[in-house]
This record gives C-alpha cells, structure tokens and sequence, in this order.
C-alpha cells in the first residue's frame, strides 16, 4: 500500500466514523425527545411585566435552566463524548449539564437549534471524534469535563 492509498484509507475511515458518531447523536436525540413530547406540560407562567409589583410572585419561564459558562465548542465536544458513552445516565446528565433539558427531564427551547448546529460542527472537528472514538475514551473526556 502506497501513501496514497493509506492516506485515502485513513479519510475514508474518518469520514466512516463521523458518520457513525452523528447517526449514534441522531440516537441520543430521538431517545430523548419522544419523552419530552408525551410530558404532560401543566406551567403557569408569570406574564406580568412589573415584576416589583407582586413581592410574593417569583418569575418563571420555560427555559428556566441556569446558564452554562462553556462555550459552544466546549459543550458540543461534551454532547458528543457522552454520545459515545452510550450510557443514557451520562448522556441526560451532560443535556442538562449543557442546557438542552431542564431538571424535570423536558427538553429547552435550544435543544433543536443545538442538534443542527452539530452536525456541521462535527464535520469540521472529526480531529476531536477521533480522539473520542471508544466509551472509555469518551467517558474520560466527560469525566474530565463535565464540571467545568
């Protein structure tokens, strides 16, 4: 086997695994959002703009999930490793962890968004994937990351 053909190899083979890792996230998402459609979704919402007006009130809102310090860059490798993990336990902590789901197991508002974006953001970091590829590789990185 020249270069060449090792070098083709190697870019098939990434690209393979790529593949694999986006249609093992495809999974993780799906798992996850049936059971956020069945939820039975009883809120009450405060629409009341003056929210000094009523001391006893405390603000809600759908999306009331603390917001994370990560970068974008550092949450999609923490949604991608956990993907790898295949443990579901994991792979909820690190959606809430990130701020795709909220405590009570519903997904946020951007869950959808943050999906799409993946896609295109693991095909320009299959360097990262890569690194990734096993669940005791994955596992480690998220151990190592997950309460950054």
């Amino acid at each position: 086997m020249n270069r060449n053909q090792k070098i083709a190899a190697g870019c098939g083979g990434a690209g393979c695994l790529g593949l694999i890792l986006i249609v093992v996230v495809c999974a993780v998402v799906y798992l996850v959002w049936p059971n956020a459609m069945t939820r039975n979704r009883n809120s009450n919402f405060n629409t009341n703009a003056d929210q000094g007006a009523n001391s006893n009130s405390t603000p809600t809102s759908e999306d009331d999930t603390p917001p994370s310090s990560m970068s974008d860059d550092d949450k999609h490798k923490l949604f991608q490793a956990a993907g790898v993990t295949k443990d579901s336990e994991l792979i909820l902590r690190v959606l809430k962890k990130i701020g795709l789901m909220r405590a009570d197991g519903s997904v946020t508002s951007e869950n959808d968004q943050f999906t799409q974006a993946h896609y295109s953001w693991a095909l320009k970091h299959l360097q990262f994937i890569t690194s990734v590829n096993t669940p005791e590789k994955a596992r480690a990185y998220v151990d190592a990351h997950i309460d950054d």
